[in-house]
């Protein structure tokens, strides 16, 4: 699976909440200012060639379904970023999360809970 672009990203986002959909579609979705159209469309045809969405024929224009679900995305590349920058570890990634603050207690706490249920 290709790493996408930020701009790449952003456009899956919204195909993944809002699929089926067309171009137009996804324009209205961002916010203000609105990237041109024809940005979109050449983000969207990135999407296809590197198979992450698949299009079909509808009239004269085409309409974009997902090929790769958004949890599959996100377990490929979660476990690139534990693997070249936490040593492989979730509890490195996890710890340093803690360290900076950017989770808390409770959080923690909720993620033990996930777990221990998970384990059922």
């Amino acid at each position: 699976m290709e790493k996408l672009t930020i701009q790449e990203e952003e456009a899956m986002i919204l195909i993944w909440q809002n699929a089926p959909c067309f171009i137009k579609e996804i324009l209205t979705l961002y916010p203000e200012p609105k990237p041109p159209y024809t940005t979109i469309a050449s983000v969207v045809k990135n999407l296809e060639r590197k198979k992450y969405v698949k299009a079909k024929r509808i009239g004269n224009t085409y309409q974009y379904d997902p090929l790769i679900q958004e949890s599959e995305y996100k377990r490929t590349f979660m476990s690139g970023v534990v693997n070249n920058y936490f040593e492989n570890s979730y509890k490195e990634m996890v710890s340093f999360f803690a360290k900076e603050q950017k989770i808390s207690t409770d959080d923690l706490k909720d993620i033990i809970d996930m777990i221990e249920k998970g384990k059922e």
